[in-house]
């Protein structure tokens, strides 16, 4: 592979992997990760009481976002061209910022008090979103397929 371009979508890339660590990271933590990071109460109790399903799901959001990530290195010109690169990088922005974005209608509905959790998380989410668009944006030219 070529030497990086996309220096956005390399730090959006690194994200989703942290991202993604820290999802395997609460696996292997337990029921006090599940809480600190805020999975809720019922993912923490039913890890406590050794249920497979907190695992099976905390693992499919770490691969997706390990997908994610793949997305973004491909797009920076650092892992080999991935299918719908220019379609994955828009609808992967998208969601980023959405959910991000929570935090507005969160705090109207609140009158401006949220849990530091739905807070943090959304500023965090926002800047991953804000990397992969603006990399997505910048680098849209050679994101193309080549013909």
């Amino acid at each position: 592979m070529t030497r990086a371009r996309n220096p956005a979508l390399v730090a959006g890339g690194l994200l989703s992997v942290a991202a993604a660590l820290l999802h395997i990271a609460c696996i292997i933590g337990g029921p006090a990760w599940y809480r600190f990071f805020g999975a809720g109460e019922g993912m923490a109790t039913l890890a406590e009481q050794g249920s497979i399903t907190p695992t099976l799901i905390t693992l499919g959001i770490a691969a997706v976002l390990a997908i994610w990530a793949a997305y973004a290195f491909s797009g920076a010109g650092l892992l080999p061209r991935l299918p719908l690169l220019r379609t994955g990088l828009i609808v992967i922005s998208a969601i980023y910022l959405l959910r991000g974005l929570v935090l507005i209608p969160a705090l109207v509905i609140n009158r401006g008090a949220v849990e530091p959790f739905v807070l943090w998380s959304s500023l965090i989410v926002l800047v991953y979103g804000v990397a992969y668009a603006f990399g997505t944006w910048t680098g849209w030219p050679t994101l193309a397929p080549r013909r």
